[in-house]
């Protein structure tokens, strides 16, 4: 009987450990902004749903949400030249929460994610879009 124990250990284990790796698609982004980080700062979505976001701004200053096209990336610094690449954003004012919903590109890949406010991408307010194939 002890030699069946230590195989269905292992078995608990490693699907306990599988279980534990990043979250598969979800159609709602839940974030918490602060003064200078998403919390999460990783997002995986569904191709081409409608995607609810809901954000608390913890924060003291005005925060934006930006997502950028596939393929583009705003550098070391948000500005006009980089609007033209602006997929989805929002802004929001300190203290308060939103909720909003927009339509997921439908082009699999992984989407910067940024906040726009002068400073803000330089002291780290980034994060990441990842957009899977609907199966």
């Amino acid at each position: 009987m002890k030699k069946l124990t230590v195989p269905v250990l292992l078995l608990v284990l490693a699907l306990s450990l599988a279980a534990c790796g990043k979250p598969g698609p979800s159609a709602q982004i839940r974030i918490t902004m602060t003064d200078f980080a998403f919390s999460p700062d990783e997002f995986t979505v569904p191709a081409g749903q409608a995607i609810t976001f809901s954000a608390v701004h913890d924060g003291s200053v005005v925060h934006s949400f930006i997502i950028m096209n596939a393929g583009t990336d705003a550098g070391h610094k948000f500005d006009q030249e980089d609007e033209a690449n602006v997929y989805w954003s929002t802004e929001i004012q300190p203290g308060e929460a939103e909720t909003a919903v927009f339509q997921a590109p439908t082009q699999p890949g992984e989407y910067q994610v940024l906040c726009g406010m002068p400073g803000h991408l330089q002291a780290g307010m980034i994060g990441k879009l990842i957009v899977v194939a609907q199966q």
